[in-house]
């Protein structure tokens, strides 16, 4: 399983339910929660074969912008 990281423009319970549809369709998802009280709005994704390509056309599909934190620096 790999966890993957986003700084995100999620930042309430109204983006939240924007977003879930779009995340939980995501097969390959296996669970996903956002840090709204983060200043990054930290969208945390545990997944098995989903690529960080896919998450982010998910996300940008529900009307929000994303964008990948490095974990390797």
């Amino acid at each position: 399983m790999e966890t993957l990281k986003f700084k995100t423009n999620i930042n309430c319970g109204g983006c939240l339910t924007s977003v879930t549809p779009f995340l939980d369709d995501e097969k390959a998802i296996k669970k996903w929660d956002v840090n709204i009280l983060a200043p990054e709005k930290t969208l945390t994704v545990e997944t098995e074969e989903t690529s960080s390509e896919k998450i982010n056309s998910a996300v940008q599909k529900a009307g929000f912008k994303i964008e990948q934190i490095n974990l390797n620096k």
